[in-house]
């Protein structure tokens, strides 16, 4: 199978990687609007050759997107515009806008949605890696507006990358994304930003920073160019889970002011109960 990836940066190429290695695909070709990711993804070998986008999707039995937010607005409806009997999917973290912006194309069945629940702080061919997917959820937004046929082989290729299956409505999956994606990067990312602001004053905190601290901020090292895009299209769902973070934040605060200790150990008994879903 002649598989194009449109982006071949951490997702796009740790696809690839998988796709080649699991034999799934048979010839990968490549489209990249930086120059430096093209090459290197073709010096990494993790593509056969670069092509442009009509060649690349004329030429493909399955079209991968692996592109920030706001190109693939502009990027898909192009794409299906070159589709004849091609598959084509999206791995972006964002679904809805995408979703209504080729709702009335001709050609929508053959694209399906989707979002794999996977990436690192690092960006670029060269932070691609092999089994990136493995035991992953995948989630696919309004399965029933893609043709059978596409929907069976995006189902099938995440099966080989050992992924779990998730089927959501994609204004459900923005909400569920904005709690356990999107809020913790903006966390990090503010967070970074005030101890950035300290150390200003005092050099020692960096000497201090633990395995604890890196963890905490380790999404801060993330591509602005991919999130701020993801940020303004999940805008709403974001700014109501960020008030509810801000009330939740102002109830430590006030523990702390009030020297209200006993509460405070509640707050944290009751985050203790995050154990119920992640191990």
């Amino acid at each position: 199978m002649i598989v194009t990836i449109i982006g071949t940066g951490l997702i796009g190429g740790s696809a690839a990687k998988v796709l080649r290695e699991k034999g799934f695909a048979t010839r990968i070709l490549g489209v990249d609007n930086n120059p430096l990711h093209a090459a290197t993804a073709l010096r990494l070998g993790i593509v056969d050759e670069m092509a442009d986008l009509q060649t690349a999707v004329e030429t493909a039995d399955l079209v991968l997107l692996a592109i920030p937010v706001d190109a693939a607005l502009v990027v898909l409806p192009r794409v299906l515009d070159y589709t004849t009997q091609q598959v084509v999917a999206d791995m972006g973290s964002a679904k809805s806008l995408l979703r209504n912006k080729v709702a009335q194309h001709p050609r929508r069945g053959r694209y399906v949605s989707t979002h794999p629940m996977w990436g690192t702080e690092y960006s670029g061919p060269e932070a691609a890696v092999s089994g990136a997917f493995r035991q992953k959820a995948v989630v696919i937004c309004n399965a029933g507006e893609s043709d059978a046929d596409a929907l069976t082989l995006v189902r099938d290729m995440y099966t080989l990358m050992e992924m779990r299956l998730l089927d959501m409505d994609a204004a459900e999956h923005d909400l569920h994304a904005a709690y356990v994606s999107h809020i913790s990067h903006i966390t990090s990312f503010a967070l970074a930003n005030t101890v950035l602001e300290k150390e200003k004053e005092d050099e020692a905190i960096f000497e201090l920073a633990s395995a604890g601290f890196e963890s905490t901020v380790r999404l801060a090292k993330s591509n602005p160019d991919m999130w701020v895009p993801i940020l303004q299209q999940n805008r709403d769902n974001i700014l109501d889970v960020l008030n509810e973070h801000i009330s939740q934040l102002r109830k430590f605060k006030s523990c702390l002011e009030k020297e209200n200790y006993g509460y405070l150990k509640t707050l944290m008994e009751n985050a203790n109960t995050i154990k119920r879903i992640i191990k």
